[in-house]
């Protein structure tokens, strides 16, 4: 027929394509096209020319790996990392710390229009450092003909890259990866069931903690023991044994916790409590918080951790009460509030949907911090339900985010101001602040 264009060409594993980077979309991928088909390719930059491989065709989009960089987009720049090209945990190490910041605020715009629930207002990034910033990390375990392997999974897969030097990790947490790795090798018996490692350390590098998820009988963990003479460094040293609802933790040496110092307060966090990895951007990100939540009155704080926003919140409302999951996190948030002489801060150990049987305030505020998920519908029409002043959401995902800001303003309740934090730099991962009230 006059004036059809010829069809695209179907495309398949591994081709070769040459592709131009249009933008950057969630989870560290470039969107580029060939013959109007989408190309995602990890760690494409916009404006990039790139020589890719194609991986996989699915309908609707195809996934693509660089081959070449034949004309580089403004702002990349040459990782610091030798890791980088393979290893899944930075997504930005090759683009300007300058420009991650406008990259990740687009992104994040991005998601937000495409959930139905696009900003136009300001959202100002704050940077971060980037070298030493983590102070948490789960480290895969990978056992093959080389040896041991433990680091981070492979971009794109679940295999695990070896790591030597991460420059996210302080130098005394990875000396002691480093230390663990060599003690699992030269233990071939217990390293076979070691599955993941967490690790935790304390802002001022004085408590470093290592807990070994294995599929151990409790009966058989007190074997991981040796490990705490092979790292010195560590001064915890604990083992999460057994399967299902008999896993528990079982500490073998030293102390499970770590300190962070927030906004004054000393905040201590279990090896298996979550807690932010971010050692440089918790004061602003707390002080965020406090800024958009009005003072006085009663405080709704949601997936409250160990006390991360309780505490602070804590000094200047009439009454805190939060809800928390990980019954770990609430013995932590418990003995925090107490060593802090906050008796009006209870931290209750429950599902947030609990809050239902809880009387609402007329003069609550509510803030959530939930995990990636996000809430849900069902959590955030039970928050509306409550006519709070104010809402106060702390997001590490930009579509989950998206989605949930969908639906408050269909519950009545619309943003007023969004703040970011890079607290993950060469990563794709950004925290931001939304603050809401009754439309």
């Amino acid at each position: 027929m006059k004036g059809t264009s010829a069809p695209a060409e179907r495309l398949r594993a591994g081709q070769t394509l040459e592709v131009a980077v249009e933008r950057a979309v969630y989870r560290g991928q470039g969107l580029a096209r060939h013959q109007g088909q989408v190309v995602f390719v990890p760690r494409g930059l916009p404006g990039d020319g790139l020589r890719v491989r194609v991986v996989s065709v699915t309908p609707g989009y195809v996934k693509a790996e660089i081959e070449e960089v034949l004309a580089p987009g403004p702002g990349r720049v040459e990782s610091r990392c030798p890791h980088f090209t393979e290893c899944g945990g930075c997504a930005y190490q090759h683009l300007d710390p300058a420009a991650q910041a406008a990259l990740k605020e687009s992104v994040l715009r991005d998601a937000l229009r495409r959930a139905g629930a696009p900003w136009e207002g300001p959202i100002p990034v704050r940077p971060s450092p980037a070298a030493g910033w983590r102070t948490r990390a789960t480290l895969h375990l990978e056992r093959g003909p080389a040896g041991v392997r433990l680091g981070f999974h492979r971009e794109g897969s679940h295999r695990v890259v070896d790591i030597e030097r991460c420059l996210q990790l302080s130098h005394a947490m990875m000396a002691a990866v480093r230390s663990l790795r060599a003690a699992l090798e030269a233990r071939p018996g217990l390293a076979r069931h070691v599955r993941h490692v967490e690790m935790a350390e304390s802002f001022d590098g004085r408590r470093l903690v290592a807990s070994l998820e294995t599929d151990l009988d409790p009966r058989q963990a007190a074997s991981a023991s040796a490990l705490a003479g092979a790292v010195p460094a560590l001064t915890g040293l604990g083992v999460l044994a057994g399967e299902g609802r008999r896993q528990r933790f079982l500490l073998l040496k030293g102390d499970a916790h770590v300190e962070a110092t927030v906004h004054g307060l000393t905040l201590r966090s279990h090896v298996q409590s979550f807690f932010q990895a971010s050692r440089f951007l918790l004061d602003a990100l707390v002080q965020e918080v406090l800024d958009r939540t009005p003072p006085g009155g009663n405080v709704l704080d949601l997936y409250a951790g160990v006390g991360l926003f309780a505490l602070p919140l804590g000094r200047r409302a009439e009454e805190v009460r939060g809800l928390e999951g990980n019954p770990t996190a609430v013995e932590d948030a418990r003995a925090n509030a107490e060593a802090a002489g906050l008796s009006h801060v209870r931290i209750h150990h429950g599902d947030v949907r609990e809050m239902a049987a809880w009387p609402a305030r007329t003069d609550e505020r509510v803030v959530l911090d939930p995990p990636r998920s996000g809430a849900g519908p069902e959590v955030v029409s039970l928050i509306a339900a409550r006519r709070p002043l104010s809402v106060v959401y702390v997001s590490c995902d930009p579509p989950t985010l998206g989605r949930d800001l969908k639906i408050f303003a269909a519950e009545g309740y619309a943003p007023v101001a969004m703040a970011a934090f890079d607290l993950f730099p060469d990563t794709f991962h950004l925290e931001t602040v939304v603050h809401l009230v009754r439309a």
